[in-house]
């Protein structure tokens, strides 16, 4: 089921090698409930965007922008800014020194030659006005509310150490072009999501508009509604592709279908997204085969198993659909990007993966639904201060529409950068979804560092257990009408500042029923069926809740062997992959090991508990020593054996 990285040097070669298939074993497929699916859990919730920009200077040049002339004056550009502004940095502003930026689409400011910083201001800057023109001619128009503009963002000196070099980068953000107090609308998007006709994109405008004559009715992919938006992005860029050479000149498919203006904002909106060389280095699922390897081996959230779903729905679409219409599906288009022609992978297996990174990191789980809210994305991560995207209504000329509102986390002043918040989500997440580790994941970090410090246990059903159909049923029709549970379930468990370790309750409620058993198995009688589910949220017996307790316990040693200590001396380790694979594997260490240390104690307190069996008598009123005075009839004392019935 979504968010980055060490960069400044824009890689030539963009291919990456998978890890050997004895290490990537097919993972059963999850339900709904997994990354692939959108559910609103502390996985996927908030699964949002990589933010990319900011906002033009007060004294900025107002530019014109339409599809047919896409930009390819960018030198003239440059030298009117500069004759405006002397320092043209498209509104260069500075860090704030808490939360941390998303970083797909930045550079280094201490390891790059002064050259390839000089280069990237420039691209930086293209792409900043490639974004701020197309609002100027529309933005009122289609967003009705958008009070920012885009710019670069440069780090502050108090950024450039080795302890917070996930700051050391130019960075693209939005910037306030007024005052804002707390918690007031900076910018708003409407949906127009049911046709595809607005500027947000859905899920189901893939299946339902865009490829309802390609793909099978039904069609569910292992990467689920990311992939649908993978799909949906991969076909707004072949609709920009300006290669006209012999079978490389496919547009895809011309829907869906939308005014001048929406779709002048949608071509500036893709055209601004990072290459897919700068991805590379940028996000987990594009980095090399041995820093991809590195990763495995740190987080309880395996890399593998989301490169297997990417894997094998790339290879099913370009075997089923794209292979067959290169007329339609082109392998890689060319994009106009200022005055530049870029290449960029398509429709085939490393398109298809890198417009995954870009969903993944780029997405927001708004009313109900992953979404793509171009120009909202736009805005930077913070983890204090700052609010998840919401839902909410947009005033248009004909009433309100369901739209995603970008409000304020705190007071803002004019050119101060409006940052948001991208969700509740473990390091593992956040790095897997947008390319970096926040402060709020690390146990490193100061003051509120590691309020989210999480790692992952899974746990299933056995398949050799002899109620199993029993509880396969109790699970899929008695625990929640709207996600039923899976046979295998993977839970979170915390540390931090503030965690005891104790793990979720659901977690515990889980295991006590596949482990329910021996003398406990009359609960799975169809008497108890509607009830189960409920007994299960309470110790049942001594035996079970050992179970129970036992399975979390190794659950927790085997990750703990598996990822391992972290070894400074090890090679890679230095590299900015390498920080991050070790802020990750320091976070989820510290989370098992809490999470250990209270189910240990735990274990060693199970005859404290009250069972099952103690609560059903005291419900009943049997759970005291029976003695003459207890038990009266018509007024006397009954004493057993003293009745005397005329039978």
């Amino acid at each position: 089921t979504t968010t980055h990285h060490q960069y400044l040097q824009i890689l030539s070669q963009p291919t990456m090698k998978l890890a050997p298939s004895s290490h990537r074993q097919r993972p059963l497929r999850a339900m709904s409930c997994t990354n692939g699916s959108l559910t609103p859990s502390w996985s996927i919730t908030g699964c949002v965007l990589m933010a990319f920009i900011g906002s033009l200077a007060p004294r900025t040049f107002s530019f014109s922008w339409s599809p047919n002339n896409l930009l390819n004056n960018n030198n003239q550009w440059h030298n009117q800014l500069i004759a405006l502004n002397p320092r043209f940095s498209t509104s260069t502003t500075t860090t704030s020194s808490v939360g941390c930026s998303s970083r797909l689409m930045m550079a280094s400011t201490t390891d790059a030659t002064s050259t390839s910083s000089i280069n990237t201001m420039e691209r930086l800057e293209t792409l900043a006005t490639l974004a701020n023109d197309a609002l100027d001619a529309h933005g009122s128009e289609v967003l009705k509310t958008f009070n920012a503009r885009v710019g670069v963002i440069s780090p502050t000196d108090d950024d450039n150490d080795d302890d917070d070099f996930q700051q050391n980068f130019l960075r693209l953000g939005l910037i306030a072009t007024e005052n804002f107090k707390d918690d007031q609308l900076v910018a708003s998007l409407p949906f127009y999501d049911t046709d595809g006709s607005g500027l947000a994109l859905a899920p189901h405008i893939a299946t339902k508009v865009v490829y309802k004559d390609a793909l099978p009715e039904g069609y569910d992919g292992w990467t689920g509604d990311i992939g649908l938006l993978a799909m949906l992005l991969l076909n707004e860029m072949a609709r920009l592709n300006v290669d006209n050479s012999d079978g490389a000149g496919g547009k895809g498919i011309d829907l869906p279908t939308r005014k001048e203006g929406i779709q002048s904002l949608m071509s500036a909106w893709v055209t601004s997204l990072p290459s897919s060389e700068e991805m590379s280095t940028m996000h987990p699922l594009l980095w090399n085969e041995d820093d991809q390897e590195k990763l495995q081996s740190s987080s309880t959230k395996k890399i593998y198993r989301l490169l297997d779903d990417v894997d094998d729905d790339s290879s099913w679409l370009d075997e089923k659909v794209w292979s067959a219409d290169r007329s339609t599906y082109p392998e890689s288009v060319s994009i106009q990007v200022g005055s530049d022609v870029e290449t960029r992978p398509c429709f085939s297996p490393a398109g298809f993966r890198y417009a995954v990174s870009l969903v993944r990191s780029r997405s927001f789980f708004v009313d109900g639904s992953l979404r793509l809210l171009p120009y909202l994305d736009f805005a930077n991560h913070d983890d204090y201060d700052s609010y998840e995207l919401r839902d909410g209504g947009v005033g248009t000329l004909w009433g309100s529409a369901k739209g995603a509102l970008l409000k304020s986390g705190k007071k803002l002043r004019k050119g101060e950068e409006v940052r948001i918040s991208y969700g509740p989500k473990g390091p593992a997440d956040y790095l897997l979804d947008h390319g970096f580790v926040p402060p709020m994941c690390q146990t490193s970090k100061g003051g509120g560092g590691g309020s989210a410090v999480t790692a992952e246990l899974s746990f299933e059903v056995n398949d050799s257990d002899r109620f199993r159909d029993d509880k396969l049923d109790v699970l899929e029709f008695e625990t929640y009408d709207l996600a039923p549970m899976e046979p295998s379930q993977t839970f979170d468990v915390t540390g931090g500042p503030g965690s005891t370790g104790e793990p979720d309750p659901a977690m515990i409620q889980f295991l006590r029923l596949a482990w329910l058993g021996g003398k406990d198995a009359f609960l799975l009688e169809s008497i108890f069926r509607k009830e189960i589910w409920g007994f299960m949220s309470e110790p049942v017996s001594e035996d079970n809740e050992r179970g129970a307790v036992t399975a979390v316990i190794e659950a927790c040693q085997n990750a703990l062997s598996e990822i391992g200590e972290d070894d400074d001396s090890q090679e890679g380790t230095s590299t900015e992959m390498g920080k991050l694979c070790s802020l990750v594997r320091e976070s989820e260490r510290e989370a098992l090991d809490r999470t250990l240390v209270y189910v240990k104690q735990e274990s060693e307190a199970l005859d404290l508990k009250e069972y099952y069996q103690v609560r059903r008598l005291k419900g009943l009123g049997l759970d005291s020593d029976w003695t003459p005075e207890d038990d009266t009839s018509f007024g006397g004392p009954r004493v057993p054996g003293g009745a005397d019935y005329d039978w």
